[in-house]
């Protein structure tokens, strides 16, 4: 058994410079200089930490003694002493945020960077749904690698995609909370990807009916409802579900509606407005959304606002359909290949894309609006089960 005490304060004050053991972990370590500090020296998991305890003689022989044992008992429950005093230290100075105070704190920083505000509540989406639960109360600064990782494993090779997403925004999460002074690993993500391991390369994409099926589904919109009509207006004009939703009277200027630039996907002042031709059928599916319109929607919802992200994609879902109303951006471009003689350039226009290098783009002046006009009417031709000639545009 190891022999205690076996220092005096006379020794104590006029020890050499060197390490001297009182035994049971307590060491008095004297420089040449005459400074003297305790150390506590224990084994944990194989390893050998030394915990600085204060310098002598403010700190005594017996204070270090009694703060030794304490040290001791703290390692007999299975605890590392250096980790306890941290968590004590951060206990008495201030509690610190739980991980689910901070989200909220950093994604109210970043709101106003976010499409729509982030009124849609998709930025923290991922954490809500796979971290939060198991680490919502957890303090931020007690969180590391293997928490983050036992929170994602379950969904990192099933659903890479949001796995990739919660952990990219757990990140940012980490650096708001550096930010405000929090004692945080920035590297806890870095080190949770490596434990988790490589993903793979499987990207899955939205389901999308054929473009030869289109037809059928638009004619069973045959409700005047605005789940129906704002389904054909999708439709009929490939765009996506937002600016479909947020339509408003003044964006449309005869046979031309402009989408405003927040509308459009991509980040607040990255993008611009960007006009959609409108073909006949566009127009007489607007000229029956008026009679619901309220407040400029044409779209509005039963109480406030415009009617929800999910409206359309639950209608379809409740039929039976695996595809969603973004898919049909896939319909029609698949049709635009299989039954046109489009230009690429056209085609992606139309969808609001960049097509060719940044040269090209850089040079070309035109959005090809004339060609589009064509290719829309075209497309509503199809949609409504009135054309299937092949459709041939000028290069």
């Amino acid at each position: 058994m190891t022999a205690h005490n076996k220092l005096t304060d006379v020794f104590a004050r006029n020890a050499a410079p060197g390490k001297h053991n009182d035994g049971g972990g307590l060491w008095l370590y004297k420089r040449a200089s005459g400074a003297s500090r305790w150390v506590f020296r224990y084994t944990f998991l194989d390893r050998r930490p030394e915990m600085g305890l204060g310098t002598y003689p403010g700190i005594s022989l017996l204070e270090a003694r009694k703060q030794a044992a304490e040290w001791r008992n703290v390692l007999l429950s299975g605890k590392n002493p250096q980790k306890e005093r941290k968590n004590r230290r951060k206990a008495t100075l201030r509690a610190a945020p739980t991980l689910e105070e901070m989200v909220a704190e950093a994604f109210e920083a970043r709101r106003r960077q976010l499409v729509e505000d982030g009124r849609a509540g998709r930025w923290d989406s991922p954490l809500r749904l796979h971290v939060l639960p198991m680490l919502g109360s957890t303090p931020i600064d007690d969180i590391d690698q293997r928490d983050i990782k036992r929170a994602l494993a379950p969904i990192w090779h099933t659903k890479a995609e949001t796995a990739r997403k919660a952990i990219n925004r757990l990140g940012l999460v980490f650096e708001h909370a550096a930010a405000a002074g929090i004692d945080v690993d920035l590297q806890a993500t870095a080190k949770a990807k490596a434990l988790l391991g490589a993903q793979g390369d499987t990207v899955t994409h939205i389901p999308a009916l054929d473009w030869r099926e289109v037809p059928a589904f638009y004619a069973s919109l045959e409700e005047n409802t605005l789940t129906h009509l704002a389904l054909r207006f999708l439709i009929l004009t490939a765009l996506r579900s937002k600016p479909v939703r947020f339509l408003r009277s003044e964006f449309i200027k005869g046979d031309i509606l402009t989408v405003p630039a927040e509308l459009m996907k991509g980040a607040r002042g990255k993008t611009s407005d960007f006009q959609v031709p409108l073909s006949d059928e566009a127009l007489a599916v607007i000229e029956t959304a008026r009679e619901f319109e309220r407040d400029g929607y044409l779209f509005p919802s039963v109480r406030k606002g415009v009617i929800s992200d999910a409206t359309m994609s639950r209608y379809m879902e409740r039929r039976g359909m695996k595809e969603r109303p973004h898919g049909f951006r896939s319909s029609f471009r698949t049709w635009c290949a299989e039954a046109t003689v489009t230009p690429q350039e056209v085609a992606e226009t139309c969808l609001a894309h960049v097509a060719g290098s940044k040269v090209v783009v850089t040079y070309r002046r035109t959005d090809f609006l004339e060609q589009r006009k064509i290719l829309m009417e075209r497309w509503a031709e199809h949609v409504s089960g009135r054309i299937g000639e092949i459709v041939r545009l000028a290069q």
